[in-house]
Parts: structure tokens; sequence; C-alpha cells
């Protein structure tokens, strides 16, 4: 089954939200639509990003995922432009 990441530049959370909540809250959102295989949080030109790797058999459900990932990640902080990308061989390519 392919792998998928959706990576999401995380910025100002939400009043009331601790810091260590967003990375289980979008592997949570994931996981009601596939199987997370890794989550990550890095700093990346002075940046927070947050990178969720999940499976799905196609692109476009792999979009939906992530879709769904961003908005619940939304509710909780300010995400900035985010990115799905597929695992094809040992390379990874950009879907969205």
């Amino acid at each position: 089954m392919p792998s998928f990441r959706v990576i999401i530049p995380v910025g100002r959370l939400r009043s009331d939200v601790p810091a260590t909540s967003i990375e289980p809250a979008a592997a949570a959102a994931t996981a009601e639509r596939a199987t997370v295989e890794a989550t990550s949080v890095d700093v990346v030109s002075r940046e927070a990003r947050l990178t969720v790797r999940f499976t799905a058999d196609r692109a476009d459900e792999a979009l939906a995922v992530a879709e769904h990932t961003v908005a619940a990640v939304h509710a909780l902080a300010e995400t900035g432009a985010w990115r799905l990308t597929e695992r094809v061989g040992g390379r990874w390519f950009r879907r969205a």
C-alpha cells in the first residue's frame, strides 16, 4: 500500500491549547481515516512543521485524509501552506 505524508506548518496556537497536544491530535485525525505510520515535529528555517505519514490506496484518498488532518490541526493552531507527498521507490513526490 502506498505511503503518503502530509506536512503542515504550524504557527500560533489557539488560546488554552498546549503545544504537546498538536501532534497527537493530528495523528488521531489521520487515524480516523487511514493507518498512521509515523509522526514528527521539526523546526525548519525557524518554522515548526508537523509531519504525519500514513497509508492510502490512492492519491485522491490520501488527499481527503490530508485535508481532514489539516482541518483538525487548524482548529488548534494557525497553519500555513501544507503539502501532500507520496513515496514512490525511494523518493517522495508532491501530490498536493
